[in-house]
């Protein structure tokens, strides 16, 4: 009946989700007011971005009539076909071919032509109409200039902002008729912070603690205390993981083990210790290209090695070498720059002002390693790295590599970065293919972002220099979008890997240009960013909503009400365990291999290496958090897959969002949870306490805050009617899950009754949701 009773329960909060997710997706359904100055990037850009440029704008091969729409002096210039006429003439919306073509009834002249399918609304017709009229001045795409430091806008609550974020947040709230909510209470507040900061709810001390502290800094002591806490860099890092696609195995067919482990404990370690951005990315992009470069520099490179290596036979060497040059390249313009570079790969981009040439020009950087297609086949601990590779001898972990955590003496190999003593001719590939040569290029930028200097060593070192150059007006945007996601579910940007043509507008550009300054003025110090967002009042606000700001804001996008959404997978087992005490607190060290149904491997291999079959592990292993799980590319955990988590394939910088039938029941029955039930529930049984102050505890373990009366009521009396319905054989089969080992000589029927309370909090909607 339990599971009846949470199945239904869980489909109908799919089926909330659903439709609030159907709202998300069909965008804003109320047209607002015509601007009284109409903005060519916010309002124009994007209409032709999404209904012309496809036949009129950068791509050569696709533009038809000659006409370019996204530059103005071809917008301009009299047409080809008529050259009495011009497509746009300043002040005159009636001398304007491109306007009377998209108001005429003349379907044979109608643009968008009807066959296309696209169709500009009455709104997107006047905005054209009266953008013509003031004058039809073009600017360069909004993401392609540099950031100013903007004013901070005027408020009239001048009470509510707690920093500088808060006055842009209110300032535009109060401009569409909204007040932010009240502070979230502390227990949930807390909860939050933690799950944000940690990736784990807060201890019974922590809560404890901060209820008791009634001093006006609390709340910014305690984020403090978590920032500086080793679980911070666990926490952070799993972003990076993501956009770095970091993996425990080679990925294609054979899909053979590798030890890249190593570079996953750096990241931990560098945020940690607070490394700024622009040496974490330095590092990480051209650590041996520094001056007498450290082994700690030449591991941060496993960064650009973390792409699939094919260990087939067969292959064509070239081919494959070219598909790792192109993941790199392809990498950094989505990670780092926030941009589709990859559109450019077989053509010009079709919407951002990016030619093929620019991307092979940027494929140069990154062609000139000392790699081969294929190295070596499937097989021993020799093929666990590929060249260029660094070992990791018992020396180093006892000094500068002190924070990898090498427990036995085998030999430890982690592919990293290294240039060949020559340079590598660099071609643009027609079509994209390995083999298709074209014109020579190299090094190079796109000068649409920013013109590569002269002054840079043409290298991946100069091209970090010109990630990091002041003027780069993506860089800095990119990474603060992301944090921001992380923190609010949603980014400024909501697009945050494509901040091109197609990519959605900022929602709060004033305040993304403000926060992006802001960082590199202040050394690109991630925890000082960190702390500016989860200190801000809109960070600190409830997350309860009204009908009334549903209807203005069903999005949330002007945050009137704090981030409510589901926590990535990786911290919902880390949730369950750290709340049951079953949590391994080990920081780094090789991947583990949990729980998991019989048999994936086995049906999706080729049958040979070290991840041909699924040896699960066993003992603290187990209890690792999340982000220790081994992740196969061809097989990725299928609990933390349910779950949304990234298989590594590519570059990955946000996750879907997704809800199924398959969430609840994954949590209802996965073995780890259940464990986890059972070892909490035995725990709570030896203290000398009435049953609801034991299920009280469990409460406040799991979901973070006492429960009410009536919630303590609801489980008090189902824990009653298990305890009375339970018998012997059917209590012993519920307990029996999990290799923890069990507590002696314990009531088994008490036991599976608490077990049963236990896992019904766990399958709470509010237990993996922050809140």
């Amino acid at each position: 009946m339990l599971k009846v009773a949470l199945l239904i329960v869980s489909v109908g909060l799919f089926v909330l989700s659903v439709q609030s997710c159907s709202r998300e997706n069909s965008g804003e359904s109320r047209e607002s007011a015509i601007p009284d100055q109409v903005s060519y990037n916010f309002d124009i850009r994007p209409i032709l971005s999404d209904k012309c440029f496809a036949c009129h704008g950068p791509d050569a091969n696709k533009r038809e009539a000659g006409l370019r729409l996204d530059v103005a002096e071809s917008a301009y210039q009299a047409l080809k076909e008529n050259p009495g006429a011009h497509a746009i003439v300043a002040g005159k919306p009636d001398l304007s071919q491109a306007y009377l073509r998209i108001t005429t009834q003349d379907t044979g002249m109608l643009m968008p032509p009807p066959s296309s399918n696209l169709k500009l609304t009455t709104r997107e017709i006047d905005l054209i109409g009266k953008w013509i009229k003031q004058g039809a001045k073009y600017e360069k795409h909004w993401a392609f200039v540099a950031p100013r430091k903007p004013t901070i806008p005027a408020v009239k609550d001048e009470s509510w902002p707690a920093n500088e974020i808060d006055y842009f947040i209110l300032n535009k709230q109060e401009n569409n008729g909204l007040k932010p909510n009240e502070q979230a209470d502390k227990e949930r507040l807390l909860r939050r912070l933690s799950l944000d900061l940690t990736g784990l709810p807060p201890t019974l001390k922590m809560m404890d603690d901060f209820l008791a502290d009634n001093s006006t800094n609390a709340y910014g002591k305690m984020v403090d205390y978590l920032l500086a806490q080793p679980t911070y860099g666990e926490k952070m890092a799993i972003h990076w993981l993501d956009l770095a696609r970091y993996a425990d195995s080679h990925g294609y067919q054979d899909d053979g083990y590798r030890t890249q482990w190593p570079w996953r404990d750096w990241v931990i370690h560098a945020f940690n210790r607070n490394m700024h951005y622009n040496d974490f990315v330095t590092w990480q992009l051209a650590g041996d290209l520094l001056p007498n470069a450290s082994k700690e520099q030449i591991l941060a490179t496993g960064f650009n090695r973390n792409h699939k290596i094919t260990e087939e036979g067969g292959i064509i060497p070239e081919e494959y070498r070219v598909m790792y040059v192109t993941d790199r390249n392809d990498l950094f313009g989505k990670g780092l720059l926030g941009v589709t570079l990859e559109c450019a790969h077989c053509h010009d981009h079709k919407y951002d002002p990016f030619s093929q040439k620019e991307y092979y020009q940027m494929f140069a950087f990154f062609n000139n390693v000392n790699e081969v297609g294929i190295e070596s086949v499937i097989g021993g601990p020799e093929t666990y790295a590929k060249k260029p590779l660094m070992e990791i001898s018992e020396e180093d972990v006892k000094g500068i590599l002190k924070f990898v955590n090498k427990a036995d003496t085998n030999r430890l190999i982690v592919s990293v970065m290294g240039d060949l003593d020559s340079t590598r001719k660099t071609h643009v590939l027609t079509r994209g293919e390995y083999d298709a040569h074209g014109e020579e290029v190299t090094a190079g930028t796109p000068a649409a972002i920013l013109p590569f200097s002269k002054n840079y060593p043409k290298n991946r070192l100069g091209l970090s220099r010109w990630l990091f150059d002041k003027k780069n007006p993506l860089t800095s945007r990119v990474y603060v979008n992301i944090l921001w996601q992380e923190f609010f579910g949603r980014g400024i940007v909501k697009t945050s890997g494509d901040f091109g043509m197609q990519g959605e507008l900022p929602s709060h550009p004033a305040l993304l240009d403000w926060l992006a300054v802001d960082f590199m003025e202040h050394g690109w110090d991630v925890k000082r960013l960190v702390k500016q967002m989860v200190t801000s009042s809109t960070y600190k606000q409830s997350a309860v909503f009204s009908k009334d700001k549903m209807a203005v804001d069903p999005d949330n996008i002007l945050l009137a009400r704090g981030p409510r959404y589901r926590i990535h997978a990786e911290f919902i087992k880390d949730l369950v365990l750290s709340s049951s005490g079953l949590l391994n607190k080990t920081i780094g060290g090789p991947s583990v291999k949990p729980y998991q149904p019989p048999g994936l491997w086995e049906g999706a291999t080729s049958g040979r290496g070290l991840l041909s079959v699924y040896n699960q592990d066993h003992g603290s292993s187990l209890y690792r958090r999340g982000m220790y799980t081994l992740i196969k590319r061809t097989v990725p955990p299928p609990t933390m897959g349910i779950f949304d988590a990234s298989n590594r394939d590519l570059c990955e910088v946000k996750r879907a969002k997704t809800n199924t039938p398959l969430q609840a029941l994954m949590m209802m029955n996965d073995p780890t949870v259940l464990e986890a039930s059972r070892v909490l529930a035995a725990n709570l049984l030896q203290e000398k306490n009435a049953v609801p102050d034991k299920i009280e505890k469990a409460f406040r373990l799991i979901v973070s805050r006492k429960p009410n009366t009536k919630e303590l009521e609801m489980l008090t009396a189902y824990h009653e009617k298990q305890l009375k319905h339970l018998n012997i054989q059917t209590a012993s089969k519920v307990i029996a899950v999990g290799e923890y080992p069990l507590t002696k000589n314990i009531d088994v029927k008490a036991l599976a009754a608490l077990m049963r309370v236990v896992s019904t909090i766990y399958n709470l909607e509010e237990t993996i949701t922050k809140s």
